[in-house]
């Protein structure tokens, strides 16, 4: 093919020319007509929404900001938070599981992994990085992001975009301050200065700082402003403070409402179609509202950002990369990696040769279970449930199961209860009723528009119900149903040694924990996840996870819940730091897990350390079988003239031992993530600032002092 202006620019940019310089020659090559397409969706908004609905998700890429006669290839979207959402491909555990690994490597392999299935499938552009933070456990999209801390968040997220960034530009999202489901469309919310700074704010800075080539605006309100036309958010925090170099998206469909400001304000595409910038702009644009050098700006960050990217046009891996053998090996290990075991009482790991009967109960245990039916849902072929990877490892053991039958598990060795939430009980919500009501946003319809027939050739998979969007939506209580307290209870009442898997997003309230053998949360642990499980179990491989969140014994312990709200508020404190803060001790707290081998912790530091430094930590396993931990420090000001959280992550590292083997690790830290936000800017409060490492959050094996004068 000849070359374009397009090309030729990138060229120019790859030998190190300026990437905005060259775009701003494109754009100023442009017609308004060009240039306006460039600012929103490149498909027409009733049959694009048709097809959406009708499956098109997962057919096809969304197209925005091409402009053929210049060769601008523009963008073409597609999910991926687990996998990519186009055609069938490896369904990897859910991100939240993935923030229990504390693994960045992993995350990096796995973000490699799924871009890969991406550029394979046609897309160049994901918005597969969630990091908003976990504020409290009922929030429907919890299992799309990592956890409740920044810190490990920020890391986790950086770590998907070095990954992806190999082979599709990356989105991060939804910014910000969006962790309410059910009233996102409505709900304002507010933070002040320090809160949205010290505490909502940070992990998307460290993303924009890897280099994140895009951001999605959030469909919230936030500080009165809706998050798509928030200049605030869009231009003066992301672009002018932290100096981001990159394009702005919507989210889908509700992502505006007043389309001109939304230019000014920083918002470079409205996705995924032609419509309410398409209705607007033009009259904008005649009356003066908006200048043509306010549209230049917002497509000069597009084309910069995509001649930056040019490599990603370049390769395209074959499709033999999806759902390939390695993929599906990275599933599993993950998903065992991911495996949080909350108790134990010497149960687990399961002696193989001492196995006769196993008993299996829950209407989980042969369910695939692979998480929610929104936009990051991953279409598997097939799917190893708890109760398939059991059979598979225990060839000639005699394994009962029952949906409900609890008397199963009289007189086995063993009884496994799998219980927990499905898509049915949290995810992305989708609500027609409730959207009706911003009806306004879109175009006319012209006449009847008839959802696009399937492709001839379409994949079956594609056509089931398994493709379309479920209710989902935020829980109300965090409890299990009763019907799996009750199955628990009725297993403890035929067998001494019970066995609870818990599957779902992020924190179930336990009860009963004391009364069972062991606990294992185990997520939505993707494709693999049944095999996964069975390695755990039997201790092929150990569980590998830890909190990515604090598990309270009361859920009044946690922030206000009220996922009806119109208004809401966001503070400093919500998690392990609200429970400290108030004196509540965890069921489990911040970063607790147990594997099948005992640690012992060592460190030095020096005297005199600055705020800027690595801690040394000698990491002995003292079992009698390989392993891993997480070695985690925190730091606090207990002298503090603001209120603050006792103790925040500032480091982590995942160590990998065999038995009787030591090792140390330097980990850094910055006690920078504990400034103080004061007038625009971070304030390093003086003082002696304590530094714990331990396993966990309460956790405190060593102590040490840092002054800051």
């Amino acid at each position: 093919a000849p070359m374009t202006m397009f090309d030729d620019a990138a060229a120019r940019v790859a030998a190190g020319g300026d990437h905005r310089a060259e775009a701003a020659a494109i754009v100023a090559a442009m017609t308004l007509d060009e240039k306006l397409d460039c600012l929103d969706g490149d498909t027409d908004f009733w049959p694009g929404l048709m097809d959406m609905v009708a499956g098109g998700y997962h057919r096809h890429t969304w197209p925005a900001a091409r402009v053929e006669r210049l060769g601008v290839p523009g963008i073409a979207f597609s999910d991926g938070p687990r996998g990519c959402v186009v055609g069938r491909a490896t369904a990897f555990p859910v991100s939240m599981a993935r923030g229990a690994t504390f693994d960045p490597e992993l995350e990096e392999r796995i973000g490699d992994a799924i871009g890969a299935e991406l550029r394979a499938a046609g897309a160049t552009y994901t918005g597969a990085v969630c990091l908003n933070l976990l504020r409290h456990p009922g929030w429907g999209r919890a299992q799309e992001t990592y956890g409740e801390d920044p810190h490990h968040v920020g890391e986790m997220a950086a770590a998907l975009t070095r990954g992806l960034q190999r082979h599709v530009m990356a989105c991060m999202k939804h910014f910000a301050c969006n962790s309410m489901e059910n009233a996102r469309f409505k709900v304002d919310v507010t933070a002040d200065e320090r809160a949205l700074h010290e505490v909502y704010l940070p992990h998307f800075k460290r993303v924009a700082d890897e280099g994140v080539a895009s951001v999605m605006s959030a469909y919230n309100s936030l500080n009165g402003e809706f998050c798509g036309e928030n200049r605030t958010l869009l231009v003066d925090i992301l672009r002018d403070e932290w100096g981001w170099d990159g394009f702005v998206t919507s989210d889908f469909i509700m992502g505006l409402r007043t389309p001109a400001q939304s230019v000014t304000a920083g918002l470079d595409i409205e996705m995924p179609f032609r419509q309410q910038r398409w209705m607007h702009l033009r009259a904008a644009f005649d009356d003066g509202s908006l200048t043509e050098a306010d549209v230049d700006a917002r497509v000069t960050d597009t084309v910069a950002t995509l001649l930056r990217f040019a490599y990603v046009y370049a390769t395209e891996p074959d499709r033999s990369v999806t759902l390939s053998d390695e993929h599906r090996a990275l599933a599993r290990d993950a998903a065992s990696r991911a495996m949080v075991l909350l108790c134990n009482d010497g149960t687990l790991p399961l002696d193989r040769g001492a196995l006769g009967t196993v008993a299996v109960l829950g209407r989980l245990a042969d369910t695939p279970n692979t998480g929610d039916k929104g936009s990051s849902q991953v279409i598997a072929p097939d799917v190893v449930t708890p109760l398939a990877g059991l059979r598979a490892a225990l060839d000639g053991v005699e394994v009962r199961a029952s949906v409900d039958d609890a008397q199963i598990a009289a007189g086995a060795d063993v009884a496994i209860v799998v219980v927990g939430l499905t898509a049915a009980d949290e995810g992305e919500f989708i609500d027609p009723s409730g959207q009706a009501e911003l009806g306004h946003l879109f175009p006319p319809m012209d006449g009847p528009v008839d959802p696009p027939a399937p492709p001839e050739d379409d994949d079956p998979l594609l056509r089931r119900d398994e493709a379309t969007f479920g209710a989902g939506g935020d829980r109300r209580s965090l409890a299990l149903h009763t019907e799996g307290e009750a199955l628990i209870a009725a297993a403890r009442a035929v067998c001494d040694r019970v066995v609870v898997v818990v599957m779902g997003g992020s924190a179930v309230l336990l009860p009963w924990i004391d009364d069972v053998a062991a606990v294992l949360h185990i997520w939505y642990p993707g494709m693999e996840g049944g095999h996964a499980l069975a390695d755990v179990l039997l201790g092929t491989v150990e569980p590998g996870g830890r909190l990515p969140f604090v598990i309270p014994t009361d859920e009044a312990h946690l922030p206000h819940w009220d996922p009806d709200a119109a208004a809401e508020t966001y503070d400093l404190f919500h998690g392990q730091w609200l429970l400290d803060r108030a004196g509540h001790a965890p069921l489990r707290p911040f970063g607790f897990g147990l594997g099948y081998t005992t640690w012992a912790l060592t460190t030095e530091h020096p005297d005199g350390a600055g705020p800027h430094e690595a801690i040394s930590c000698t990491v002995t396993n003292t079992g009698d079988r390989a392993g891993s931990t997480v070695v985690q420090v925190y730091a606090g000001l207990p002298s503090s003239a603001h209120a603050r959280p006792q103790r925040r992550l500032v480091g982590f590292r995942r160590v990998t031992l065999e038995a009787g083997a030591s090792t140390t690790v330097a980990i850094p830290y910055d006690l920078m993530t504990l400034a103080v936000r004061d007038g625009g800017g971070f304030v390093l409060e003086p003082g002696d600032y304590r530094l714990t490492v331990g396993f966990d959050a309460l956790d405190e094996a060593s102590v040490h002092t840092v002054t800051v004068a």
